[in-house]
């Protein structure tokens, strides 16, 4: 028999886990869904912080009679869920993450699960959800508008020190199975975890770990709410040991370390200075001259080595502005997380000051190239431009939240910001081959432009990668970027 801690994620009790409990007990499994405490809505209690959880899961295992239990984590719950199986690795058999990013050590749940809502009151808790900040849940595909109504009658503040307090692990559990469950209405999925590991930090290289397996599950954030049947039957197989297994791929170079579209292009080196956050490849030209700002993608891991600016991808774009007579400018952002946007965007915009502020660049004649998931930076040019942008260009961008990323902000939506303002044209540079979460976000992109009268160039790579640059370094890449480099250039001449 089976012996199943179900913990839940923020706001909610033991209470959301009813039918699927039930379910897994006519199965023949035991369970315990769990109250964390302070989460009953009851008690007044003070001082309580993601420490005081990982010893209530700590004091349930002791006096639980089952050798070894399957933890199941959904949200804030993986938090605890993981402090509890650092301390006892001997109890547990398996760590189930139920839709929800593994985090590591050091890490506050608030950043890795949805938006807790930012503020703590009075009484040093943050409130939950309500039916006018929905999102704040997550996805909450299938969830019928009864349990809806349900889950905000009974949600209860959070303690803000379980959101802010760092997870502490030593390492204990890290040989022990994990099983990840990947809501795909959410925008997990198979697919997206390969994805990741291809790109190759470290982080997530860990994923193609022997001991770790992937199931999905066609619903939203919130499958003990919205298909609890389907749940319990996925859990039966996590504990089975059932689920794919994703391998790293044979070139284990990291996507990022990867040469700049190697053997199709040289791009001769560039006179480089750096300053600051900032780096200048200088072309050979006088006088002022036009200039390209590059804005990596993200969340990048703040320990990655080399950072951004080094890595021979923001190198090669920074080169071919230069050989093209552009000042290309670089940089390093602190999008480090989900909810670093913010930061990042301030770090972009002292940098566009620092370029403008540079003797040998025209301040009135700039462009900002954005790739991936720094795409969402978009928002704020693209709502509210100054008039010396003269172009916008985006390569495989995110141009919306990837669902499950209810950590961003909302002012970082793009879709949203397209053609509400008389701005500069964008080039948008498409791979064909791209990641479908992604692909939506600018096809929602392309219909609001259309419909806004906003100005879009498209630079179609059908057969491309995401990153195809460094993954797919073919003629048909090199010309990509050559058409998209020629389309800022010619914007920037206008």
């Amino acid at each position: 028999m089976t012996t199943f801690v179900l913990v839940p994620g923020g706001f909610t009790g033991g209470w959301v886990w009813e039918e699927t409990a039930a379910r897994l007990g006519r199965a023949g499994a035991e369970t315990h869904p769990v109250t964390l405490t302070g989460m009953d809505g009851l008690s007044g209690e003070t001082g309580i912080g993601l420490e005081t959880h990982v010893e209530d899961l700590v004091r349930l295992i002791d006096g639980l009679a089952a050798a070894e239990v399957v933890l199941v984590g959904h949200g804030y719950g993986l938090h605890p869920v993981l402090g509890a199986a650092d301390r006892r690795p001997g109890r547990v058999a398996r760590i189930v993450a139920l839709d929800t990013i593994l985090p590591q050590d050091g890490e506050p749940a608030e950043r890795s699960v949805p938006d807790p809502g930012g503020r703590a009151g009075a009484d040093g808790r943050v409130p939950p959800p309500t039916r006018e900040t929905r999102s704040r849940w997550g996805d909450l595909e299938g969830v019928p508008e009864e349990t809806l109504v349900r889950l905000e009658r009974l949600a209860v503040p959070q303690p803000a020190d379980t959101l802010t307090a760092p997870l502490r692990l030593t390492g204990a559990a890290s040989a022990l199975p994990v099983t990840g469950v990947l809501c795909t209405a959410a925008g997990s999925s198979v697919a997206m975890v390969e994805m990741l590991v291809e790109s190759g930090p470290p982080r997530f290289r860990a994923l193609a770990d022997d001991r770790i397996r992937f199931l999905e599950l066609a619903t939203g954030h919130w499958p003990m709410l919205s298909a609890p049947a389907a749940l319990a039957e996925t859990l039966l197989l996590a504990a089975a040991g059932e689920g794919r297994r994703v391998t790293a791929p044979a070139d284990e170079r990291p996507t990022h370390f990867r040469p700049f579209l190697e053997g199709v292009r040289d791009v001769p080196e560039v006179p480089r200075e750096r300053h600051g956050r900032v780096d200048l490849h200088l072309p050979d030209a006088e006088g002022p001259r036009p200039a390209i700002v590059f804005v990596h993608g993200g969340p990048v891991d703040p320990d990655q080595r080399p950072t951004p600016r080094d890595t021979p991808f923001l190198l090669g774009y920074g080169r071919l502005a230069a050989g093209a007579g552009a000042v290309g400018a670089t940089l390093d952002h602190r999008l480090h997380g989900l909810a670093d946007y913010a930061l990042a965007a301030d770090d972009l915009a002292e940098a566009v000051a620092l370029v403008r502020a540079d003797p040998r660049v025209d301040g009135e004649r700039i462009a900002l190239w954005f790739f991936s998931g720094g795409g969402l930076l978009t928002a704020d040019w693209l709502a509210a431009p100054p008039p010396w942008l003269r172009c916008v260009a985006a390569t495989y961008p995110m141009l919306a939240p990837l669902p499950g990323w209810e950590a961003v902000e909302p002012r970082f939506r793009p879709v949203d910001a397209v053609g509400t303002a008389d701005g500069p044209p964008v080039v948008l540079t498409r791979a064909g081959r791209e990641h479908p979460a992604i692909a939506a976000t600018v096809e929602e992109f392309l219909t609001a432009a259309g419909k806004r009268g906003a100005r879009v160039e498209t630079v179609d790579v059908p057969h491309g990668r995401h990153s195809f640059e460094l993954l797919d370094p073919t003629e048909e890449s090199a010309r990509a970027v050559e058409r998209a480099m020629a389309a800022v250039l010619a914007l920037l001449e206008e």
